[in-house]
């Protein structure tokens, strides 16, 4: 769940697929469409996959489960296409859909740029020679403003630290541009959309093994504060989703936040913990177990532990917090 709402921050719409050789719908399908509707997508085509192992009339009965299941909800007047993903039946009339029904969103090249981390590497081999070594490599995709290759540019929280009385510090990372690359072409400007590997100077230390997941990449000065308490204004679910139910029996309803207990949260591509210090009526206080760069007025998604996993129990909107002093830019 967390890989997924991590994913749906930079998504512009959403193919939700369904088994046809299994009843609809299924706990993790309830799950996924609330997120899908908490990360504001509004463009969503579902897949009706497997129809070569199922009979007619059984495809037909499950095409009518599934749109009694979106009713309500933001996929209610989604396409439902039947598919076989094995033998590649239908998958023209997806692409036409994506092409069709998905209209690309209004971009803003203006503004300052602004990156979401989901992926990080160290591109670097065993036996490499020290002067072949290349920086750590960001992939993401940008929100708003261009990347261009020489810039230089700024990642927050960037490296965490405990003093020794416990406090939490961040230093932000400062590197600049070497590369841009998009699938295999390599760029001089990156735009928003899709998705956009950054070549920088940074140590590939900091880079390796997706550490940077869910850290702001942009340009130096702009990216917005970085937060170690959040206050939100939040909204719960009434019952719990992706849990398993035998026969008739109802999902469990999901109970009040209660002071002191630990969520998960999601905030644009990061996952940290978050422990409640204080709640009243829909609003409540969250402590981070790491700090987070984002703004107010950005949706959350809230999880809690059920049964050894993170379940989605609703999502809040950040409306104030205590942020981190940043030390100033030495570029």
């Amino acid at each position: 769940m967390a890989t997924m709402l991590n994913g749906a921050a930079i998504m512009d719409g959403a193919l939700l697929l369904i088994a046809a050789n299994e009843s609809c719908p299924q706990p993790q399908t309830s799950e996924h469409l609330a997120a899908v509707e908490i990360m504001r997508l509004q463009h969503i085509i579902i897949l009706q996959n497997k129809v070569d192992l199922i009979q007619e009339n059984v495809a037909i009965n499950q095409h009518e489960a599934i749109r009694k299941f979106i009713q309500g909800t933001v996929a209610d007047n989604a396409p439902v296409v039947p598919i076989s993903a094995q033998l590649k039946y239908n998958i023209d009339v997806v692409c036409e859909y994506i092409v069709k029904k998905i209209p690309i969103p209004e971009r803003n090249f203006i503004s300052p740029p602004n990156m979401i981390v989901i992926r990080s590497f160290d591109v670097n081999k065993p036996g490499f020679e020290v002067d072949e070594i290349r920086g750590g490599v960001a992939g993401g995709s940008i929100l708003r403003g261009v990347l261009k290759v020489n810039q230089y540019i700024e990642v927050r929280p960037g490296i965490v630290v405990k003093d020794e009385s416990g406090n939490i510090k961040c230093t932000p990372i400062y590197s600049r541009i070497v590369s841009l690359y998009a699938e295999q072409n390599e760029l001089q400007f990156a735009v928003p959309g899709g998705l956009i590997g950054v070549g920088t100077t940074m140590d590939p230390t900091l880079t390796r093994a997706d550490r940077l997941v869910g850290q702001v990449l942009g340009e130096v000065g702009s990216l917005p504060e970085v937060f170690v308490e959040l206050e939100v204004n939040f909204f719960l679910l009434r019952r719990l989703l992706g849990v398993r139910t035998k026969g008739s029996e109802k999902q469990g309803k999901v109970s009040k936040l209660a002071k002191g207990e630990i969520l998960m949260l999601n905030i644009g591509s990061m996952s940290t913990g978050a422990k409640v210090i204080a709640v009243r009526n829909d609003l409540a206080k969250l402590q981070l177990t790491s700090p987070v760069c984002t703004s107010r007025g950005e949706k959350i998604a809230l999880s809690r532990r059920v049964e050894k996993h993170w379940r989605l129990i609703g999502w809040g909107t950040i409306q104030a917090g205590t942020t981190l002093d940043v030390p100033p830019s030495p570029i």
